[in-house]
């Protein structure tokens, strides 16, 4: 079901012939570019710590797998660019470290025992403010196709005198 509050993107409604017949704003046009992927151990580094070192090694598979299932549908559907490079890293590292919370939550639990009784463990919390940022990227930055087609590019006026003068 389409979302009613948001657009549907310029390169869907081409692809299914512009039912509505609205007329189709390009929004911001980006320069295409192939999106090399990220030297994964520079965000998740090596640690001594074995627990820690297991879990990064897993952040870095996760993030990879994410990097080569999410990049060639945003370089078909929405024309990423290299401009876009930071913020489809910072997705990756979100769905890592979603999973890496996940799993902690998988492993000891929603409640853990601490020095004042059973808490809520903090792995929920993590991974509802990951969820949150992803959402947010996803929705504000123009990752998907729909938040892409509603941004407007700016009018150039050549009337205007230049604000520096």
């Amino acid at each position: 079901m389409a979302d009613r509050y948001r657009p549907m993107s310029a390169v869907k409604r081409m692809r299914e012939g512009n039912p509505s017949k609205k007329p189709i704003k390009e929004g911001v046009i980006v320069p295409r570019a192939v999106l090399a992927e990220p030297n994964w151990i520079e965000v998740f580094k090596f640690s001594p710590d074995r627990a820690v070192e297991s879990a990064n090694v897993r952040c870095r598979e996760v993030a990879s797998e994410e990097w080569r299932r999410v990049v060639p549908v945003l370089e078909v559907a929405a024309g990423i660019g290299e401009v876009d490079h930071a913020t489809v890293k910072d997705l990756c590292v979100c769905v890592a470290r979603i999973d890496q919370a996940e799993r902690d939550l998988s492993e000891r639990g929603l409640l853990v025992s601490a020095e004042r009784g059973t808490v809520k463990n903090g792995a929920a919390t993590i991974a509802a403010q990951y969820r949150t940022q992803l959402a947010r990227y996803i929705r504000e930055l123009g990752l998907s196709p729909s938040a892409r087609g509603a941004i407007t590019a700016p009018d150039i006026d050549d009337d205007d005198p230049d604000i520096w003068d």
